[in-house]
């Protein structure tokens, strides 16, 4: 039976501006409890991947992935909210926290990043070696939608998923690194730059702690973090070197899904708003970018993964039916 036909979006008229459509789930939202099971993923180089599994054990259903954004995790209102949505298809999903964003450190001096697809490689491998016939798809928010369709991009026909939506993605990394130093964007930046620094520094003192003096050496070769307070800083002082990249500038351009999205064979739907507070509009891919698998949706409104719509005593989310109904058409036809 095919999926009934989605509504459009209309944003909550009390949620006026990109801001607030971004700031309500994050800080009022009450996200779902779910009976989730964690499973730990050694990585080749050492490393691990923390996954969290929704369940719901019925035979030759698809498997949908969950990629949160930049300071997230599985834990993310979005992620749970996803969770919940495609259970209700009777799917099993699986919420990924990449390297560190567990609530544990990473056992590297490395950690996740915007570009780092060969993670996903890993675990999408491992997921297929486990389930070789099974349909799987993907949906990453923000920093997990850039690392995803990057992956895409580098996969092309062998790409091991057979759908894959991605939302509110800093499509160039320069430009959005640019975007949240101004206006009242920095509040943004602010947040980011705390969390990310606290990290750092709580991870080289565990290194120490434990004697894992190799890695604890590659964090104290950044030199000091102190004076930072842009995430283009941050990514030139902490990511680039880290990660194998000559600077901010040399990461951005390696790393940038826009430059990706022409080799994507694989069904692909980007959800985005205008409003976005991460994204310039000149930023978003034009539609000679794009080939025929890849749908664009694009929204006057809706903030960076907000899509908040319904009444203030009963706020509904969009992408939470949106996004699974797009992937049963796709996965289920």
């Amino acid at each position: 039976m095919a999926p009934p036909a989605v509504t459009p979006f209309r944003p909550a008229r009390w949620l006026p501006g990109g801001h607030t459509q971004t700031l309500f789930a994050p800080l009022l939202r009450r996200p779902p409890a779910l009976p989730r099971r964690r499973q730990r993923l050694a990585l080749e180089d050492g490393d691990f991947l923390d996954l969290d599994w929704l369940e719901q054990r019925q035979p030759d259903a698809p498997l949908l992935i969950l990629l949160h954004g930049l300071t997230g995790s599985s834990a993310s209102s979005y992620i749970l909210g996803q969770q919940q949505a495609a259970a209700a298809l009777g799917w099993d999903t699986l919420a990924v926290n990449w390297r560190g964003c567990s609530g544990e450190p990473n056992q590297r001096a490395r950690s996740y990043h915007s570009g780092a697809s060969e993670d996903l490689a890993e675990l999408l491998a491992h997921l297929r070696s486990r389930w070789p016939q099974r349909r799987m798809a993907a949906i990453g928010f923000s920093l997990g939608g850039n690392l995803l369709l990057k992956y895409l991009g580098e996969a092309g026909e062998a790409a091991a998923l057979q759908a894959a939506v991605a939302v509110s993605v800093p499509f160039r990394l320069d430009h959005s690194a640019l975007r949240i130093r101004h206006g009242f964007s920095r509040v943004y930046q602010a947040r980011f730059m705390r969390d990310l620094l606290a990290y750092v520094r709580t991870k080289q003192r565990l290194f120490e702690h434990h004697g894992r003096h190799a890695e604890a050496a590659r964090l104290t070769a950044l030199g000091s973090l102190d004076g930072l307070d842009s995430l283009w800083d941050f990514d030139d002082r902490v990511t680039a070197p880290l990660h194998g990249y000559a600077s901010a500038e040399d990461y951005y351009r390696r790393c940038s899904s826009r430059f990706f999205l022409p080799q994507i064979r694989v069904p692909t739907l980007l959800v985005q708003a205008l409003d976005d507070p991460f994204v310039y509009p000149q930023s978003l891919p034009q539609a000679n970018e794009l080939p025929d698998c890849v749908t664009f949706e694009l929204h006057a409104r809706g903030g960076h993964v907000g899509f908040v719509e319904g009444p203030p005593w009963r706020p509904a989310y969009y992408l939470e039916r949106r996004l699974p109904l797009w992937l049963q058409k796709q996965l289920c036809h």
